[in-house]
């Protein structure tokens, strides 16, 4: 008995988790990987068109069908990572990315790769979600300030980076991969990455997990799908009567969501999505600030990629290189972001905000003085100083989001965020790709990317005009 009582206490008063460096540096690793392949098709599928003869449309579903799985599934992947434990989903959903980025290298045909990439998206959601919420889960104090800076510098580098990167494989054509190469490129750092994570991962999990929401899950998912499938796939279908008919049931089938929600949070079951998490200041102002933040980012770096291949006649390598001022900038800038927030607080945000705008202003005069020789030395000046706009942002937004979420809700916060961040990603490329493609044909190529990247840049506003209302510390 009184064994008992001696292995029941050191268990109760055994050290918590802790994340160390390589541990970090796995999880991090893990969370560039679903978003350097949201964003490294995007120069990739002009010759992906042309090797599977696939139509305009198919090439939306290569970009939408991972999008969507991704935005969907996430925040089911928090909750199942919380009931599980996340070093489980983790593996499982690495393992599973490694595989299905295989399965979309080898693809014999368009149809064939659009399936492989809706499954990479879902492997993605199972992976992403854990990455945070281990953060949360198994970090404290300065310690998490600094990995969720981290966290953000990775984020938004990965999203630039992944056009580069995506623009040399195409081009470096690796044993003759062609395209091929910007999925196999995975493979290996999953591998790695998998070795690194049975080691330096610890295992986290809620301590009191709920069952899975499956009334709140179904409705979660047909909110999004009746949302951003119409939205990505309009233009290209020629907007047909089910796209109209989606859009409208929209607002009924989110109204449904949140009523099964809340119902299941007053009774005292944990939902889904638990409005209860929305009572945080800083996760519901840091969320409503993400939403135009990430649609123009998205819908710029889309934008930016069909402009310069088919407009101003750039190859790859150099319609992806053209933003590497922008990465580099991001990522050195970010790095000093933690020691701006210690000593000014949030209002490092809205300043972010303002230079962003000015680096966005650039870019647009740069496009309507140097079209059609809109390059690499053209967008310098702009790209590097909405480079440094950006990494004043994002880290910081998403510190501010997870600041007060409980340990024990961690993987549900960290779904949310992500889905919030994917849902808008996806907006973005659906709403200012569209207006972009559509102003083309009257405006030509200059004046309607001009046109876009104006009113990106009363997304920038709208951005820094919501980051007033973030608290001005961040727990």
């Amino acid at each position: 008995m009184t064994e008992t009582i001696t292995a029941h206490k050191a268990r109760t008063t055994a050290a918590p988790p802790t994340l160390g460096a390589l541990g970090l540096f796995t999880v991090l690793l893990a969370a560039a990987l679903p978003l350097i392949d949201f964003f490294i098709v995007n120069v990739a599928l002009p010759t992906i068109g042309h090797d599977l003869a696939a139509s305009e449309t198919t090439l939306e579903l290569v970009v939408a069908g991972y999008g969507l799985a991704y935005a969907v599934l996430l925040v089911l992947g928090g909750r199942l990572g919380d009931l599980f434990g996340r070093r489980r989903l983790f593996l499982g959903g690495m393992a599973a990315f490694g595989l299905t980025s295989l399965a979309c290298g080898l693809a014999p045909s368009a149809w064939t790769l659009v399936v492989a990439r809706v499954a990479q998206g879902a492997a993605s959601a199972a992976m992403l979600p854990q990455v945070l919420a281990t953060i949360q889960a198994a970090t404290s104090g300065q310690r998490r300030a600094k990995a969720m800076g981290l966290y953000g510098a990775t984020a938004g580098l990965s999203m630039v980076a992944g056009q580069i990167l995506g623009g040399v494989l195409v081009a470096a054509d690796i044993a003759g991969t062609g395209w091929r190469s910007v999925f196999l490129v995975n493979v290996p750092v999953v591998l790695v990455g998998l070795f690194l994570a049975a080691r330096a991962v610890p295992e986290t999990r809620s301590q009191h997990p709920e069952p899975v929401d499956g009334p709140g899950t179904v409705l979660l998912a047909v909110s999004l799908l009746t949302l951003l499938a119409p939205l990505t796939e309009g233009r290209a279908a020629g907007w047909p009567l089910w796209t109209w008919l989606s859009l409208a049931a929209f607002p009924f089938v989110a109204g449904a969501f949140y009523a099964v929600e809340r119902r299941a949070d007053r009774q005292g079951r944990t939902p889904l999505v638990p409005p209860s998490l929305f009572e945080l200041t800083s996760l519901r102002r840091g969320l409503v600030m993400i939403v135009p933040f990430s649609i123009g980012f998205s819908g710029f770096m889309f934008v930016i990629a069909v402009a310069l291949q088919q407009g101003a006649g750039r190859g790859p390598v150099a319609a992806g290189l053209a933003l590497a001022p922008m990465a580099v900038v991001f990522f050195f800038v970010s790095l000093a972001g933690p020691r701006l927030v210690a000593r000014y607080g949030t209002r490092v945000v809205t300043a972010g905000a303002a230079i962003q705008a000015v680096g966005v202003a650039l870019m647009a005069l740069a496009a309507w003085r140097s079209w059609p020789g809109l390059g690499l030395v053209e967008l310098l000046p702009g790209a590097a100083i909405a480079g440094a706009g950006q990494a004043l942002q994002l880290p910081v937004v998403f510190r501010i989001v997870l600041s007060e979420v409980p340990t024990a809700r961690a993987g549900v916060g960290s779904g949310v965020m992500i889905t919030t961040q994917q849902s808008s990603l996806a907006l973005g490329v659906a709403t200012l790709g569209t207006l972009f493609l559509s102003l083309i044909p009257t405006m030509g190529m200059r004046d309607a990317l001009v046109t876009t990247l104006l009113v990106q840049l009363a997304g920038v506003a709208l951005t820094g005009l919501l980051s007033l209302r973030l608290p001005r510390t961040i727990g």
